[in-house]
Order: structure tokens, then C-alpha cells, then sequence
């Protein structure tokens, strides 16, 4: 029966686990005091939370909340980070902070209650921000309204033009039809 400090940080993880689209989890041994703060900093500015659990308690609310074969990746220390608005953001600030330290190690990670392996980790860290696939999303969803637009503008384009070239016309043969006064 854990402690209730223990059963308090079981039933936390618990609730994350299960709110949290994305979880991944890292090995940050090696990393010292100043490595970790400036990983702990970009996950926060990103909206991600990072925390260090010990594996059992991991284990324990990942089996309360029904996640299964998590067991491999819960080897040596541990530290978790959360998504937040961007489910890329922690699997792309881990896996950027991985190769420039060379000491922290994607472990792997949980996507909607699934578990992944690093691979996976690096493959969601390529997605693009929440920003950025908004925007396309806008873009491509513009795109349809621009064209018709276009379409709809086009006729009326073309009368202009053709009035131009009518007006054009008339006062062309009445500048060169006007009698010579002498």
C-alpha cells in the first residue's frame, strides 16, 4: 500500500495521464542542474509540463488509467513531459534538446493512451506547431474562396475591357474624322 505522499503523486500522474493527449517519456541522466532548467524553460514556454517520477508510480497510474506495455520504457530515471496546445511540443523540444546535449535519451512515450517507441517520438517531433497547421488549415480552406472570386470577377473584368476598348475606339474616329477648319 503506497504512502499517502505516494497515493497523492499515483492519483496526480493518474489525472495527467489520462487528460495529456501525448506524454513522452526521457532518460536525463547526465544532464546537470543548468541543462535541466533550460529544458524545464522551453517545455513551459511551449505550454508542456516536465517532471521526474519514480518508474513504480509511473507504472501504478498508467495501469489505473488502462495503458498497457509501458513496462520497457520504464528503465533507469525517468522524467515526463506533458503536452500542452501543441501535442508536437514536447516530442519536438526532447528530441532537438536529445541531439544537441547527447546525453538525454527519448525513452519513448504515450499518444492518446497508445504506447510508442522513440521512433514513433521522433516521427511526431517532425509535425509542425499548432501555429503553423493553422495556418494552413486557413490557407487551404482561403484558397476555394479566393478562386471564386476569381471566377465570379472574371466577366465582369472583361466588360470593363471591352468598354475601354469601345470608348478607345470612338474617340479615335472622332478625333480622326473632325473636319479641318482653315
Amino acid at each position: 500500500m503506497p504512502t499517502p505522499k505516494k497515493a497523492q503523486i499515483i492519483d496526480e500522474l493518474q489525472e495527467k495521464l489520462s487528460t495529456s493527449q501525448v506524454a513522452v517519456l526521457a532518460d536525463f541522466r547526465g544532464l546537470n542542474v543548468a541543462q535541466v532548467t533550460a529544458l524545464r524553460r522551453k517545455l513551459r514556454e511551449a505550454g508542456a509540463h516536465y517532471e521526474v517520477y519514480k518508474n513504480t508510480l509511473i507504472k501504478i497510474a498508467a495501469e489505473r488509467v488502462g495503458i498497457a506495455g509501458l513496462e520497457p520504457y520504464l528503465e533507469g530515471p525517468t522524467a515526463v513531459a506533458f503536452a500542452g496546445d501543441d501535442v508536437a511540443a514536447p516530442a519536438r523540444i526532447l528530441t532537438q534538446f536529445a541531439k544537441e546535449s547527447k546525453v538525454l535519451k527519448v525513452k519513448g512515450g504515450i499518444l492518446k493512451g497508445e504506447v510508442i517507441d522513440d521512433a514513433k517520438v521522433a516521427q511526431l517531433a517532425t509535425l509542425p506547431s499548432r501555429e503553423v497547421l493553422l495556418a494552413q488549415l486557413l490557407g487551404a480552406m482561403q484558397a476555394p474562396i479566393a478562386g471564386l472570386v476569381n471566377v465570379l470577377s472574371g466577366p465582369a473584368r472583361k466588360l470593363v475591357v471591352a468598354l475601354d476598348a469601345i470608348r478607345a475606339k470612338k474617340e479615335e474616329a472622332a478625333g480622326g474624322a473632325a473636319p479641318a477648319q482653315a
